[in-house]
């Protein structure tokens, strides 16, 4: 009697301590990949985007404050901030707060999966630091850093985390209910536009002079940034089925197949009514692209991203070019980087249209269960009314909490650090700009980076000839 065949696991298939039966090494390989890529879509994408899209003398200023969000976020978001938004239900739009920092918690299995917490915590953080860089994008030229050194733990603490956890986490009330937010129209981009224009209402306007002329000191620059930004999409809608999958691929091929549709209809909507094909113009487009897509990206037909596409690039350049100039509070609120256009706007587009194109299958794919997820359309086409007109209504229910929830929380931050510290710059720092701000600026106009005279402003880059102290400090004895 022959023995029974023994199969050998290849050795980099064997489960061991540091890699347990339930971790997929190319799940884990592939959500570490895409978290670093939406990371790149911060810094340094979008330090340089703000950096080069901004006048010249607001040009470390606005870089910065984005660099410093990136890092106050991380901070916050391993002690308390993750599990606010992914840990156990403490109310149905929040968790219970915790740290996510101990090593028992880190390398267990993650809430959804195949690779442990440590993954996802710093996969979840990337999505919720670019979301308060964003909303700089609003506040630019005006708000006081230290007064955003405070609105950014403050309002991750307690706006963020409660759209991350409502229609993210697996208990929240919008999630349970079956709103479709694949990765982030919603939690990210629709909250960051109404977020960012409400804290811009709060901050004020720039000064007259820069709302009438404030050209990009560097389109290359901004060029080079919206690029990191466009390209880092593929781990932002790519890493959100939290696998490898077809699913993943799928996410992958829309959302460049949308950017791209809503790019060009941007540019043909700017040469037909201006006659200029506008560089800004492009990357607002395909900005808006990237956003619109983002709650569908692996739920919908490649059609229909080309649609989502067309929808993107004319609807929000409609609102810019066509309604804000005749709306009194568009035209009262300084939204310097236009976010409320171009997440607020293609964010509630994409996750209406989300609601009219979700395939059912496709969404199977998604969840790993069949629910009900049904766009509009399928819903004619199967015969199953009942769902698609709950789904349309599930995603205007998330609209206007999203909303909701933004304006009042963001409002009360705004209101909270205005005692602490002024929202606004001073008139005289405005004219200034980053000198006043940090004693630094972004480019050297005189030979070789050699200042025409000693700053009063900096207390680093001023060195009196002769001396290897800056100026006016006084030598300890």
């Amino acid at each position: 009697m022959s023995s029974p065949p023994v199969f050998f696991l290849p050795p980099n298939l064997i489960t061991d301590e540091a890699n347990p039966p339930w971790m997929n090494k190319g799940d884990n390989a592939w959500q570490l990949t895409a978290a670093t890529l939406v990371g790149l879509q911060s810094v340094p994408g979008l330090i340089i985007l703000y950096g080069g899209a901004v006048k010249k003398k607001w040009a470390v200023n606005s870089a910065f404050m984005a660099l410093y969000a990136f890092a106050s976020v991380l901070l916050c978001w391993v002690c308390w901030g993750y599990r606010l938004s992914f840990g156990d239900k403490l109310i149905p739009i929040w968790g219970k707060i915790d740290v996510a920092l101990s090593q028992h918690y880190l390398l267990g299995q993650a809430f959804s999966g195949k690779f442990p917490n440590a993954t996802m915590v710093y996969f979840q953080f990337v999505f919720a630091a670019i979301t308060l860089i964003l909303i700089a994008g609003a506040v630019l030229g005006r708000m006081n850093f230290y007064a955003w050194m405070l609105f950014v733990p403050l309002w991750l603490t307690f706006s963020y985390t409660i759209g991350a956890y409502s229609i993210w986490s697996l208990d929240g009330f919008l999630a349970t209910a079956g709103m479709i937010d694949y990765s982030g129209g919603y939690v990210i981009h629709l909250s960051s536009g109404v977020a960012g224009f409400t804290a811009a209402y709060w901050v004020g306007p720039r000064l007259t002079k820069d709302r009438e002329r404030f050209p990009p000191n560097n389109i290359l620059l901004m060029l080079a940034g919206a690029g990191l930004l466009w390209m880092g999409w593929t781990g932002f809608n790519g890493g959100d089925p939290y696998a490898a999958s077809i699913d993943a691929s799928l996410a992958v091929i829309n959302t460049h197949i949308c950017a791209a549709t809503s790019l060009l209809t941007w540019l043909m909507l700017d040469i037909i009514f201006f006659g200029k094909a506008s560089v800004i113009g492009a990357v607002q487009g395909m900005i808006t692209g990237l956003v619109c897509i983002t709650p569908a990206a692996g739920v919908v037909h490649g059609w229909a991203a080309i649609i989502m596409g067309i929808c993107s690039g004319s609807i929000p350049w409609l609102t810019m070019m066509v309604v804000h100039k005749k709306s009194v509070l568009l035209q009262k609120v300084d939204d310097t980087m236009a976010v409320f256009h171009t997440h607020a706007v293609a964010g509630s587009l994409g996750g209406t249209l989300t609601g009219l194109f979700a395939d059912p299958k496709l969404c199977n794919l998604f969840y790993a269960k069949y629910a009900n997820y049904v766009g509009l359309f399928y819903g004619f086409h199967n015969g199953d009314y009942h769902n698609g007109f709950r789904q349309i209504g599930l995603q205007l229910i998330g609209i206007v909490f999203v909303v909701g929830v933004n304006v009042v929380t963001t409002s009360l931050i705004c209101w909270v650090v205005q005692l602490v510290v002024p929202l606004r710059m001073s008139e005289e720092d405005m004219e200034i700009g980053d000198e006043a701000a940090h004693g630094e600026e972004a480019y050297a106009i005189w030979g070789q980076g050699d200042r025409n005279e000693n700053s009063r402003f900096s207390a680093y880059n001023d060195v009196e000839i002769g001396s290897t102290k800056p100026k006016g400090q006084v030598e300890m004895t």
